[in-house]
């Protein structure tokens, strides 16, 4: 019986692809499950600056998460070592450069804590509307980048439009826009400009509405639900656990406010409720920041209803600068001027810790004097720092794609992070 051509290879062929089948199978047995290792910045546009996450990943599924962090490091606590108390202040607007004003306040506050020092009322109410504006200007470059980062690109026009009305009013007080070096220790810079307050109230007024707009675009938006909701969920545990702090802590269902836990600039005399969450994820810790603007208005409105009068730094005249006006006509107040600006404030021996209630958490000054007018060591604890720390607990399980949400909803800041 004759065959054909293919009846006789079929068989033999068969055979062959069933032993490299086989071969294959064998040759890549130990290569089932292998993870990739996979760098997320220094550059990547949603690690907000130069954070460095070492992805290992099972396809698209996070296994294991190491942040990288030190690329804007500049040495700050060693800086402060060799200059005067109030030659630090500069430094302080390049931690959170996002909220320049708090810094300024948090650090001057640290040391007058070790000076002594208790501003006058005035002065108190003017480091707050600087910590409250700057709250409100932090938040809202922070949730506009966040709702970028998951899609929702007309809510970073939205928050950036306000930020350039706050970036007017922080031109006006202090004469710059983004780096202020406004507070002093002891006081301000100066006063409250003519005008200042019924600017602030104007913007405080268009501000809630523009608030209620950014509310309706995202709260309920069913992309943004997804993107954020059961995401990196934080539990109560571990946010105490890990020492986070601010909204990050508070979007885990912690009551914990240093406003309200450990009051300074009298903001016990001032009504405003505390938000938290309830699930501990990336969308609760967005509604926190939602609402902490709402009470940081409200505040500010307290403010303006009721400005104390009198002066605005403390009394003490060996380390408080005279008014120029008095430097330029009498000779006492001219060397006055000069001790204090060349050998700065007389510091006492000792150590103190003050932590202020910052848009990121608690940032919070150690100083350990020696006496004179340069401390002897200077620990800035960095809220950016502590909060980054949880990455490593809440990445793995998560997909690739969730990583830029988690991100964004910690809000942090690769400047006071390094320092």
């Amino acid at each position: 019986m004759a065959t054909t051509v293919h009846e006789l290879e079929a068989p033999d062929t068969a055979a062959k692809a069933a032993q490299h089948a086989q071969a294959h199978e064998e040759a890549t047995s130990d290569l089932i499950g292998e993870k990739l290792i996979l760098n997320m910045g220094p550059s990547h546009p949603a690690t907000h600056g130069v954070l460095r996450i070492v992805l290992e990943l099972d396809g698209e599924i996070i296994t294991k998460a190491d942040p990288d962090v030190g690329y804007l490091h500049r040495g700050d606590e060693k800086i402060a070592e060799n200059m005067h108390y109030n030659q630090f202040v500069p430094y302080t607007d390049r931690l959170d450069y996002l909220a320049p004003l708090a810094n300024n306040v948090a650090y001057a506050l640290a040391v007058e804590k070790l000076m002594g020092w208790e501003l006058p009322e005035r002065g108190k109410a003017i480091r707050v509307i600087c910590c409250e504006i700057a709250r409100i200007s932090a938040h809202l470059l922070g949730l506009g980048a966040f709702a970028m980062d998951v899609g929702a690109l007309s809510v970073f026009l939205y928050t950036f439009t306000e930020r350039e009305k706050i970036y007017n009013l922080c031109e006006l007080l202090t004469g710059a826009r983004f780096t202020t070096s406004y507070t002093r220790v002891g006081g301000q810079t100066r006063d409250l400009p003519d005008g200042f307050l019924d600017l602030l109230k104007k913007f405080c007024d268009g501000f809630l509405p523009i608030l209620d707009q950014v509310d309706s675009l995202l709260t309920r938006n069913a992309i943004f639900m997804s993107r954020s909701q059961n995401v990196g969920i934080i539990t109560k545990g571990d946010a105490i656990a890990y020492g986070l702090s601010g909204p990050n802590l508070r979007g885990s269902g912690v009551d914990h406010d240093l406003r309200k836990a450990h009051p300074y600039l009298d903001y016990e005399k001032y009504e405003f409720d505390i938000p938290i969450g309830s699930t501990g994820d990336s969308y609760d810790r967005y509604l926190v920041r939602m609402e902490e603007m709402r009470q940081s208005v409200r505040i500010l409105r307290q403010i303006m209803a009721d400005v104390p009068g009198g002066p605005i730094n403390v009394g003490d005249p060996k380390g408080v600068l005279p008014k120029k006006e008095k430097v330029l006509m009498k000779m006492e107040e001219l060397i006055h001027h000069f001790i204090v600006a060349t050998q700065g404030i007389d510091a006492p021996v000792g150590e103190v810790y003050f932590g202020a209630e910052n848009p990121k958490g608690e940032l919070g000054f150690y100083i350990c004097s020696k006496g004179g007018g340069v401390p002897y060591r200077l620990k800035i604890r960095a809220p950016s720092f502590v909060n980054l720390s949880i990455l490593p607990k809440i990445l793995p399980g998560h997909m690739m794609s969730d990583v830029v949400a988690i991100l964004g909803s910690l809000d942090f800041v690769m400047g006071e992070c390094d320092r």
